[in-house]
């Protein structure tokens, strides 16, 4: 394959992380990164380890990227750039699309629309290439496939949910499903630990909180970063969720696994420290051909960090999707549908 160049879309924890891990990739060129106020594009290959320093600090915030333009220490960016930040990153990156084989969208998805309109900014503007995301809610993966033909029509290939969960954990689901002839239940169960806590993972911690009894997306949309960590002091630092609405559901459904009603999604975040609280399973529990009734599990290792399991599964998904993307094959796709390539 080709050497693979790629933009991200949002510079907070996700995005961060996704060009670091991105250097330890092989085919993979990050050109172009943007959060909201401010973009950094080089076609040549962003200067990664310049990029994050120079946004150290400013994760989510009105830093962020805007920083390295005003430094000018981003290598190739014009200087008629540097001076200002721009009030338009997004469609900044969109104007250089034609030069960008793939998009990871690590946007924040409170609005539900959020994320599919983002995706039409792409499609009007007749980009042909591979857009990614790691979106979590259920009710976005339909909104999604309302724009399959015109993805298809475009020569878009979207990956959607293409994080840890949805993501890596429901791709595992769909391979621990094989040995059966008829699933009956998927329970996903995810520990994550975070000393770095609020700060530095806004975006995830939030939708999150919206998984708690009493909160929705609404909600904890309206809500100042006070309230957020005072909902996080009320629970001494630990937040345990149940029966989330995470879109593992309608994506093990939409591939054929077993209905989404079947599936269960639940964990615990510790924002005190990096250490796991609990261990990451899946469980598929199902009947083989000669009438057995079992449950195979997958489990991750303790010491893998959130950060490991859904970026490098990101970037892996986003490899696969650009091989699709390279001999025609257009749509949306989920994390059940496809390997991830290394």
């Amino acid at each position: 394959m080709n050497e693979i160049r790629f933009a991200v879309l949002g510079t907070g924890g996700i995005g961060r992380r996704t060009l670091e891990v991105s250097t330890y990739r092989d085919g993979l060129t990050p050109v172009a990164a943007c959060d909201r106020h401010g973009v950094a594009i080089d076609h040549d290959g962003l200067d990664v380890d310049e990029l994050l320093a120079a946004t150290e600090g400013n994760i989510a915030s009105d830093g962020g990227v805007t920083r390295v333009k005003e430094t000018g220490e981003q290598k190739g960016v014009a200087a008629s750039t540097q001076a200002d930040p721009t009030a338009t990153p997004i469609d900044d990156v969109i104007a250089e699309s034609d030069a960008i084989d793939a998009v990871l969208i690590a946007l924040p998805n409170f609005e539900h629309e959020f994320i599919p309109e983002v995706a039409d900014r792409f499609v009007e503007a007749d980009y042909s290439g591979v857009l990614v995301d790691v979106l979590k809610r259920s009710r976005v993966i339909g909104m999604l496939d309302e724009r399959a033909d015109a993805f298809a029509e475009c020569g878009v290939t979207f990956v959607c949910g293409a994080g840890a969960t949805p993501g890596l954990l429901t791709g595992a689901a769909a391979l621990a499903a094989q040995s059966f002839v008829e699933v009956e239940a998927v329970d996903i169960w995810w520990g994550v630990g975070l000393k770095s806590g609020y700060e530095d993972n806004r975006g995830t911690v939030r939708e999150d909180i919206a998984h708690l009894p009493d909160y929705d997306l609404e909600t904890v949309r309206e809500m100042g970063d006070d309230e957020i960590e005072a909902v996080i002091d009320d629970h001494d630092g630990v937040l345990e969720f149940h029966d989330m609405e995470h879109a593992d559901d309608v994506l093990l459904e939409r591939a054929g696994i077993c209905e989404a009603a079947d599936v269960t999604v639940g964990g615990i975040l510790d924002v005190t420290s990096d250490e796991k609280p609990t261990t990451t399973t899946v469980e598929v529990t199902g009947t083989t051909f000669d009438g057995e009734r079992g449950t195979n599990t997958v489990e991750l290792d303790d010491d893998t960090s959130m950060a490991a399991n859904v970026n490098g599964p990101a970037l892996g998904y986003l490899k696969s999707a650009v091989r699709r993307n390279r001999v025609g094959e257009y749509g949306v796709f989920g994390p059940a549908e496809l390997l991830p390539r290394f």
